[in-house]
């Protein structure tokens, strides 16, 4: 057997998809930077630098799959911090919490997840707007929403409850809700990651002042 027939074999079964997603996601991770050619990724995945054409056809597909990824893992880290906590209130500081550092630890990836790397213009709709989403790739779209659910159930489950002032049965409300809170952590882990917000408190206490000024507002009772 030669050798490209040992390194080719393992991918005969769809494992050659994931594994250039991997390769090309260390290389972000490790580079702090998505400068690398397709044949890097395929070099550091083990196989020829065709093979990543099999499933990308350009560079760009691959790196929407490094954010769709990338996004998985935001969500699965957000449920994690979650999980088994009761009240909504103390959730939401968790899963916050659990986003911001998880930009903050892979500054690059988080830049290709939400930076304009991967968009296309976007086409402008009759009210004159552009969805701003409109222009990235599906499967990181897709990803992406799936990271953000997370936020919107915990919102939802806070109106239920009655522990957030906004209507369970309002669509428009939950959603600015939880848009609020997001573009809160959102701003907050940019600012980190640049190293702007003018602040030595640790993250998770920056970001528990940041929600509960968010949730008690800043008007005077």
């Amino acid at each position: 057997m030669t050798r490209a027939e040992s390194i080719d074999r393992p991918y005969h079964h769809g494992d050659l998809r994931r594994a250039l997603i991997e390769a090309a996601l260390a290389l972000v991770t490790e580079e702090q930077d998505w400068s690398f050619s397709l044949r890097e990724v395929a070099r550091r995945a083990g196989v020829s630098h065709n093979a990543p054409y099999n499933h990308f056809s350009e560079k760009r597909d691959l790196l929407g799959a490094v954010a769709a990824a990338g996004f998985e893992a935001l969500r699965d880290r957000m449920r994690a911090a979650i999980a088994g906590v009761g009240n909504p209130r103390t959730a939401l500081l968790a899963g916050a919490a659990a986003y911001v550092n998880a930009g903050v630890e892979n500054p690059a990836l988080y830049r290709l997840m939400f930076g304009p790397a991967l968009a296309t213009p976007a086409p402008v709709v009759r009210s004159g707007t552009a969805s701003a989403d409109s222009g990235r790739p599906a499967e990181a779209r897709a990803a992406g929403a799936g990271a953000k659910a997370v936020l919107d159930e915990i919102i939802l489950r806070g109106a239920e409850r009655g522990v957030f002032a906004i209507s369970a049965t309002s669509k428009s409300e939950l959603a600015i809700a939880a848009l609020s809170i997001w573009s809160a952590v959102h701003g907050l882990t940019l600012l980190l990651i640049d190293s702007l917000t003018g602040s030595e408190l640790a993250i998770d206490t920056l970001v528990n002042r940041l929600i509960r000024t968010l949730l008690e507002g800043l008007e005077p009772r």
